[in-house]
């Protein structure tokens, strides 16, 4: 009797272990992971450019500011050109005060070339104005425009849209300023974005929002993604219309608090000529 005891809080021990990795141990190994990207279009000046694409943070109920803090001391240590955000640098369910403490820390992001940011859902349903104040507060606003980047005479052109769900500006308004030759990046907070209709090329979009799933379960997927097209889970993916389409898993979480298989992660975009 004693040793089947024993036995039953063993296996229940170990139950209790294997239940808490994905909500206390996964969701805090950030992994730093490198891409070569090919890209249509890219000028022979910008081979090898990198580019760190953060997104997701979440920061409010498990999310603390001691990780977003982590986070950006990590990426302001990577080889990189520019940096990236691509939204939801809160959970949609905080205070405008979280806004004003993960803003000061984002701020603090830095690369030769720039920081830029667009909003996500979330950032809008914490509250607009403030994500809004704070994106031209730090210098870092793209959304609904446009910038170049140039070297050696040559130019790589950025375009922020609009959060699909919140904001979206049809790419086409967005895009036209840039000329038809140029290589153009699209940063968009939610994949979807590239199924929209637009005329206008984009040789590469950026998004977060999937957060890859959060959950990756071996020979079935990823149940839950906040998606429509379910392709657009994580990686480079390609839209119906040939757009490239590079999908971050992000930081934080959404629905819940856990991640297997899904490690969150800062990725360093190499561009190649594609």
């Amino acid at each position: 009797m004693n040793f089947s005891r024993r036995r039953f809080l063993k296996l229940l021990g170990a139950a209790g272990l294997v239940a808490s990795y994905p909500v206390f141990v996964e969701r805090y190994i950030i992994l730093s992971n490198t891409y070569r990207i090919p890209v249509p279009n890219l000028p022979p000046a910008f081979a090898g450019f990198r580019i760190v694409h953060l997104t997701d943070f979440h920061h409010g109920p498990l999310v603390p500011l001691g990780v977003i803090r982590h986070v950006v001391e990590r990426t302001n240590r990577l080889k990189r050109d520019i940096v990236v955000c691509t939204g939801d640098c809160v959970r949609g369910t905080c205070t405008t005060a979280r806004i004003d403490q993960v803003w000061p820390v984002l701020s603090r992001l830095t690369a030769p070339s720039g920081v830029f940011s667009v909003l996500g859902n979330h950032d809008h349903w914490a509250s607009t104005e403030r994500s809004l104040y704070w994106l031209d507060q730090t210098g870092q606003n793209l959304r609904h425009r446009t910038i170049s980047i140039e070297r050696n005479g040559q130019r790589l052109w950025l375009a922020g849209a609009g959060d699909l769900w919140e904001d979206h500006k049809p790419l086409d308004q967005i895009l036209w300023p840039i000329p038809e030759a140029d290589c153009r990046i699209v940063l968009a907070h939610n994949p979807d974005t590239a199924d929209t209709f637009f005329t206008n090329r984009a040789d590469l979009m950026l998004s977060g929002h999937t957060h890859g799933g959060q959950v990756d379960i071996p020979f079935v997927g990823t149940p839950i993604l906040p998606v429509e097209n379910k392709n657009y889970s994580s990686g480079l993916k390609t839209s119906p219309s040939g757009t490239k389409i590079f999908i971050s898993k992000g930081i934080g979480w959404a629905v819940c608090p856990v991640r297997f298989n899904c490690f969150p992660e800062i990725a360093t975009l190499e561009l190649i000529p594609g």
